[in-house]
């Protein structure tokens, strides 16, 4: 046996025990790792001005924390207060005066009215007030765990900003590729990377400052909803809807319907056409040509889907984890295409 050979069957058992040893930090540091990669440029370019490592892992770490993590944690504790302090009789009341309302639709409109009367007489709304309270106890349990992941990802984002210039040139050397072809997948990693964490974050705190700003003439909290619109933007298809819908809907039943007309049209037409639509794709692109040092050539739609997939198979995470799979696949892709050609040129040369 080879020598290189049996160390490569050592290092894959050790690897996998090791794997074993870490498994409840293995998706901390996978986040840490992405995310320091897609603020790379933001580091290097303080590190340019400041020359100082530990002052500058301190500066990004403290500002991702602001930019991403503290919003988290304000939504997670206002949400879990407001579940405290739910007023179970004004749930009940409302749900009475909805079961009026669709009782009273003409009956011509029968059809409507019975599609809308069948499921709220089937809801009983006692037990539902009591589980959704109950829920807040839940979520009391579970932020408990989110913010120790929090923790674990920015102490994790400190340590591999802090000895960034020694952890991906030992990977760099330790990948059997030239140099040039290692350098290739990371920097196309970091440039999408980058990307997808500058579009998520700003089109985020674009559309909730929309909703929150808009909402707040209506008496509404306007920080605490922009910050649970900026969030549920995230989501998959429904995105913003979970969040005006309701309030439109709670509008309509305490009888001021043109208050929920009004939420209505500005979250549909200002919010998920124009802002959703057709400003964040451009949010996208302006990153991709003017943020990044080199555009990547990966089209916007493929990262966009990636975000996507990323967040309803893996859950929040996914947002980062999504797209870093979809680039490095193509990434190594393209090496593949590149040694292929290599190879007939030699061969063709050879003949």
């Amino acid at each position: 046996m080879k020598p290189i050979h049996f160390l490569l069957i050592v290092a894959t058992l050790t690897l996998y025990f090791l794997s074993e040893l870490f498994q409840p930090f293995l998706k901390s540091i996978l986040v840490a790792l992405l995310l320091a990669i897609a603020t790379n440029s933001i580091y290097k370019f303080m590190f340019f001005k400041i020359q100082n490592r530990l002052l500058c892992s301190v500066f990004i770490t403290f500002f991702l924390g602001m930019v991403f993590f503290i919003p988290l944690i304000y939504f997670i504790f206002s949400f879990i207060n407001y579940l405290n302090h739910l007023d179970k009789q004004a749930i009940i009341d409302l749900y009475n005066v909805a079961l009026t309302f669709v009782a009273s639709i003409p009956n011509e409109y029968s059809f409507i009215k019975e599609y809308l009367l069948g499921p709220l007489e089937n809801i009983n709304i006692s037990t539902v007030v009591e589980k959704t309270i109950s829920f807040g106890a839940v979520l009391g349990k579970s932020s408990a765990r989110f913010m120790m992941d929090m923790f674990l990802i920015l102490t994790f984002y400190f340590f591999m900003n802090l000895y960034n210039k020694e952890f991906s040139n030992f990977i760099i050397e330790l990948i059997p590729l030239n140099h040039e072809d290692s350098r290739t997948v990371f920097s196309e990693s970091s440039n999408v990377m980058s990307i997808v964490l500058y579009s998520i974050l700003v089109t985020a705190i674009f559309e909730g400052f929309l909703f929150g700003f808009f909402i707040n003439f209506f008496d509404y909290d306007g920080l605490l909803y922009g910050v649970l619109y900026g969030f549920a933007s995230l989501i998959p298809l429904i995105g913003g809807a979970i969040m005006w819908v309701p309030i439109a809907l709670y509008e309509i039943f305490s009888g001021s319907i043109s208050n929920a007309v009004y939420i209505g049209i500005y979250s549909i037409v200002v919010i998920s056409i124009i802002a959703d639509t057709f400003i964040k794709p451009i949010i996208i692109k302006y990153i991709n040509k003017r943020v990044v040092r080199t555009p990547t050539a990966i089209n916007e739609l493929l990262i966009f889907f990636a975000i996507i997939a990323g967040l309803s198979t893996i859950g929040f995470w996914g947002m980062i984890i999504g797209p870093a799979l979809v680039t490095f696949f193509i990434s190594i892709m393209q090496l593949i295409k590149k040694q292929n050609k290599l190879n007939e040129f030699i061969n063709g040369n050879s003949k």
